[in-house]
């Protein structure tokens, strides 16, 4: 054998979608985003149960686990997860996993493992019956004892392209009970809910017949989610998180479940010339009842009252008790120029929305620039801008991307002249304030951020991320989590800081499972894959770390740790030199 290669025993999980040719062939953009949407909630269940993700190429996804007893359990919470989602969706567009689990001898080389353990696991996915798991004998004599499963027992099956028959068992997943407390999941989506009210806010659907309207049901949903988040006795999810429901059919009770909240608001919108009529719903979650309901019919000029009023009947109907200072600050549309705040939706639509790139950046700018010269003392807007630059800056976008975080600070400071309590250019600020090597005036800014607005989950990672920048990884960590917590759908983000900061604590297991999670889910970041090869160093695992590093430098062939982490704030010195050790003992640089 190879000197690069090597062996050793691991529980194999091998899923794929069932039908899953067929609902592309129906709907093949569709069929793309609700992959998207599942994977999002399902493949961090891998690392949670202390797995590790193979590949996900199409709609399959290959892992191994040290434990069998893992690699079990988490095929059996996948399985229960897709369960509850389904029920949300048309029978004709739901998605089942058909899973195999083998435990066998398994070769690993510098790009990929290989050999019968994994052949096995792949068949026995492609016997089972979807939704369904079908796990190896010698699975089964493992966990016999250990886990209060029933099994079926399939008899002896020939497999494709395996020389010897393999007995087969079905796992019975009407008798299987909850996964115990220690292995269930720790993502924040997994969470209890906390102890005070928590509410999700889903896109208000667009009634007016003309999807050109989309960014102003938008717009109001998100207004609501800000000035909900100003109350710090209520739990409110972000706005990228409830937006993941845009479009869907869903039952309440089920994105109470996946979001962890008691409340959920849903809601229309529909807008003809100078009217609009929305319609607001507040459920509880656990039950699916109403909690309370009403209808506006309004001038368009009175839409900043609607909003008001909602907010304050959220807050009475979910018992909240306000400070003199939060109901003073509650509802604010920062200008009473309805042309300006309709450019301003536009703008912010454009900088949230899922497509980013150089145009969209142009496009927002300029609907910022325009809601600011309606009413050149609308903060909201101003900060907005400076957002736009601060992108504009970590993207390379425009022809001189350097010039933007000038800019970016600029304008944050503007907007915080024209409003101190404006949350969003107190976070601009911050952020400018770290990338030009001020963490004390990034602390400051953020903190001031906070206080305005106690549900920010951008904010909680900037604090998070400076706190790691300032040689505090224990103290970044707990911040983080309340970030992900607070946006559960945004993980793709967030599971890249809190890696950096376990793996700046020396927690090098938890950096590398939670550096692998985002690379799963962003497949093109170098800078993770950096961080990770660092990890494995670390831990001695030398040919993960160059398989690692061999896929970063293919993604970006240019690419250099001195020239990446020298632009970094760090404050310390030496914990730049520790991740440079973690990539020198796997022999990178």
């Amino acid at each position: 054998m190879a000197e690069s290669q090597s062996r050793r025993l691991a529980a194999i999980l091998a899923a794929d979608i069932a039908g899953y040719s067929a609902l592309m062939g129906s709907d093949e953009a569709r069929t793309v985003t609700d992959l998207k949407g599942h994977q999002a909630v399902v493949l961090p269940m891998v690392g949670n149960f202390g797995g590790r993700i193979i590949d996900t190429a199409g709609d399959g996804i290959l892992a191994e686990f040290a434990s069998v007893v893992n690699a079990v359990e988490c095929a059996v919470a996948i399985q229960r997860a897709m369960a509850e989602r389904n029920t949300a969706v048309d029978p004709k567009r739901r998605m089942q996993f058909r899973i195999g689990i083998n435990l066998g001898d398994v070769i690993y080389d510098e790009n990929r493992i290989f050999g019968d353990g994994i052949n096995i696991a792949a068949r026995l996915e492609g016997i089972a019956t979807p939704g369904g798991i079908c796990v190896s004998a010698k699975v089964r004599d493992e966990i016999d004892g250990k886990i209060n499963f029933a099994y079926e027992d399939m008899g002896d099956r020939q497999l494709k392209n395996i020389a010897r028959p393999v007995r087969v068992y079905g796992i019975r997943l009407d008798a299987a009970p909850a996964a115990p407390a220690h292995s269930a999941q720790t993502t924040a989506a997994a969470e209890k809910p906390d102890d005070k009210p928590s509410i999700a806010v889903l896109p208000f659907t667009n009634m007016s017949g003309d999807p050109e309207q989309e960014y102003f049901s938008d717009g109001i949903s998100e207004d609501i989610i800000t000035d909900l988040s100003k109350i710090a006795g209520l739990t409110v999810i972000a706005r990228n998180s409830s937006f993941t429901y845009k479009g869907r059919s869903v039952d309440v009770r089920t994105v109470g479940r996946e979001l962890s909240v008691r409340s959920v608001l849903e809601g229309s919108i529909r807008r003809a010339g100078q009217r609009v009529r929305i319609t607001a719903q507040l459920i509880d979650a656990a039950t699916g009842a109403h909690v309370w309901a009403e209808r506006y019919d309004r001038d368009l000029t009175d839409i900043f009252e609607v909003q008001d009023d909602v907010t304050r009947r959220i807050v009475g109907a979910l018992k909240v008790t306000l400070t003199p200072a939060e109901n003073a600050h509650l509802t604010s549309s920062g200008t009473s120029n309805i042309d300006a705040y309709d450019s301003a939706l536009r703008g912010r639509e454009l900088l949230l929305g899922n497509r980013k790139n150089r145009d969209t950046f142009e496009q927002a700018k300029a609907c910022f620039l325009q809601a600011i010269e309606l009413d050149p003392n609308y903060a909201q807007a101003i900060a907005g801008l400076g957002f736009a630059y601060m992108f504009d800056y970590q993207n390379r976008w425009s022809g001189d991307p350097d010039s933007s975080l000038p800019l970016a600070k600029r304008y944050a400071e503007r907007a915080i002249e024209k409003n101190p309590k404006e949350p969003l250019a107190r976070v601009v600020a911050a952020v400018a304030a770290t990338f030009s090597r001020d963490l004390d005036e990034a602390k400051s800014q953020i903190e001031v951020a906070l206080l305005l607005n106690p549900n920010f989950a951008m904010a909680y990672n900037v604090l998070g991320t400076l706190r790691s920048y300032a040689g505090q990884p224990l103290e970044a960590i707990p911040v983080i989590e309340h970030a992900m917590r607070l946006d559960p759908a945004f993980n793709a983000q967030y599971l890249h800081f809190l890696g950096m900061a376990h793996l700046l604590a020396g927690n090098y297991e938890k950096a590398a499972a939670l550096l692998r999670q985002r690379i799963v889910l962003v497949p093109e970041t170098d800078f993770s894959r950096s961080a990770l090869a660092s990890a494995l160093g670390h831990l001695g695992e030398i040919d993960e770390a160059r398989r690692v590093w061999g896929e970063l430098k293919k993604l970006n062939p240019k690419y250099s740790f001195s020239e990446h982490f020298s632009r970094l704030p760090f404050k310390k010195e030496e914990d730049v030199r520790h991740i440079a050790e973690g990539l020198a003992k796997a022999g990178l640089d």
